[in-house]
């Protein structure tokens, strides 16, 4: 079904292609469709508008393999495209990411309208198969087992101006009983430091003053180098990079989290006060069953550590509730390990069945009611914590980095929005001044709910940046180009404003 070629597709001159993508799941999955954007518009594709909603030329689906319903989404959107595809000739569908590398040449069965399927490893190939879909006129379906090619290699395409992904690892040694993403990413596999570092230096020189560091589990990187203190290593060098002035990173494990990461964290003044440790249970027996090799002991060590070095540490975690064989007294743990930690904020998930993990084959799978109901507790409780952690920043003098499109209500309250050194957001009264995302304002908590802050005083002051710089060079260039551009080295630009973490192992 795949021809030998890979020269680089061939752009109708007449009429320039338009590209939408989909992006379903983690973190990962964000930062490889910032990769797919700029492999499109390398091989001469253009963005298309805002709400095209499945009118562009090519429709891209990077999908995720996590939730139990991903399968049933993707197909009600793909069969969504199926009448439009049909009355325009020419309009191209192409299926990638997790869901992809699980279940291949099942979506063009399902969906024969489909024209190409790529997975998790050979996403480079995109336009390539694109070209010999259109030339062959049969879907390409090519999935490979290994990585090709760093993803970093690739060009991409970013929108923000002042916050970046940096991927420092690919793929996931551990075999969590709940997790597919091992199975269809691989194991683990490290960048080496110096070419981390470098598009790191590119990124600053474009404008970037904030980097998240990235992998399915970022505090094992340096297990595929041999060098336990890799990771530790690589926090202190970012320290050392003139202009980079936030640094963070998703999503570590309590099992590789070491000392020597912590005394970085504490030691190394652009790293944030900020850590998302995924918990998942407090159970001891349900973690033993989950093959996640800490227990709640270990874990509330880890938490009580990082206070001691970092007090004003804001920490967030995920918690799934309902894994089989959970009992009430099971539960119970969890809470009790939640009343402790005093979580910012949590990420907390219904169990759901996910065909081809130990877990879904289990026996005591847990009734939806007993689930939901315990999930609710949760819930409860959290925001408790959330709003009650929240209150005792009222008061507190913030350096906030002002953010683009993180407040949905800003038009209409006259405000804006930036993300404190510990992640946590905050809206703030407008200036009289020009603010631009990207530039730093100092300002005054004086209200907290339980997901976001306040500060409804004046701006005490309005610092510009060269990462405030670029975006307004970017927001230039889009006017004037709609499609945008390319920048750095080699092809890294600037990317959209970074969410808030979601998820641990980099899974939503």
């Amino acid at each position: 079904m795949t021809s030998s070629s890979d020269r680089s597709p061939a752009v109708d001159v007449l009429s320039t292609r338009t590209y939408e993508i989909r992006t379903y799941g983690c973190q990962m999955n964000v930062h490889d469709s910032e990769r797919l954007a700029g492999l499109l518009e390398d091989a001469g594709y253009v963005r298309a508008p805002e709400g095209s909603d499945g009118e562009a030329d090519v429709v891209v689906f990077n999908t995720c393999a996590v939730r139990e319903n991903a399968d049933n989404k993707l197909y009600g959107n793909l069969g969504h495209l199926a009448p439009k595809k049909a009355s325009r000739p020419g309009m191209q569908i192409a299926v990638g990411g997790c869901l992809a590398q699980k279940d291949r040449d099942t979506i063009v069965k399902r969906a024969p309208w489909v024209d190409v399927v790529f997975g998790t490893h050979n996403i480079g190939k995109l336009p390539v198969l694109l070209e010999r879909a259109r030339v062959q006129e049969e879907a390409q379906v090519e999935i490979a087992e290994s990585l090709e090619a760093f993803p970093s290699t690739l060009p991409t395409r970013r929108e923000s101006a002042y916050a970046a992904w940096v991927s420092i690892s690919v793929g996931c040694n551990n075999t969590c009983t709940f997790c597919i993403v091992p199975a269809l990413r691989g194991k683990e596999k490290d960048r080496r430091p110096g070419d981390i570092l470098a598009e790191i230096e590119a990124l600053v020189a474009e404008g970037v003053s904030e980097i998240t560091l990235l992998g399915q589990n970022v505090n094992a990187y340096g297990s595929d180098i041999g060098d336990r203190e890799a990771f530790s290593k690589l926090l202190r060098a970012c320290g050392t990079i003139d202009g980079l002035e936030r640094v963070r990173f998703t999503s570590p494990h309590p099992r590789d989290f070491t000392d020597d990461v912590i005394a970085a964290m504490a030691e190394t003044p652009n790293v944030m006060p900020q850590l998302h440790m995924p918990l998942q249970s407090g159970s001891d027996p349900v973690l033993k069953a989950m093959r996640r090799s800490y227990r709640q002991e270990r874990f509330l060590g880890i938490i009580e550590k990082v206070r001691a070095a970092i007090p004003h540490a804001a920490i967030s975690t995920d918690i799934i509730v309902g894994f089989p064989g959970e009992t009430e007294e099971d539960f119970q743990q969890t809470l009790h390990v939640v009343r402790e930690a005093r979580f910012a904020q949590a990420f907390t998930f219904q169990y759901s069945k996910r065909p081809g993990t130990p877990a879904a084959d289990m026996d005591g799978q847990i009734p939806k009611k007993v689930v939901q109901e315990r999930y609710e507790r949760l819930v409860a409780l959290q925001e408790e914590i959330s709003w009650e952690e929240n209150k005792k920043q009222v008061g507190r003098t913030l350096e906030l980095m002002v953010a683009e499109g993180e407040g949905r209500k800003d038009d209409t309250t006259h405000r804006l929005s930036g993300r404190a050194p510990d992640n946590r957001l905050v809206h703030f009264t407008k200036p009289g001044q020009e603010v631009r995302p990207g530039d730093v304002v100092t300002v005054e908590v004086t209200y907290a709910a339980p997901h976001h802050l306040l500060a409804e005083g004046p701006v005490l002051d309005v610092r510009r940046t060269r990462a405030g710089d670029a975006w307004e060079k970017r927001t230039a260039e889009k006017a004037a180009k709609p499609a945008g551009v390319l920048l750095g080295l080699p092809k890294v630009g600037v990317p959209k404003p970074l969410p808030a973490v979601t998820g641990g192992c980099a899974v939503d």
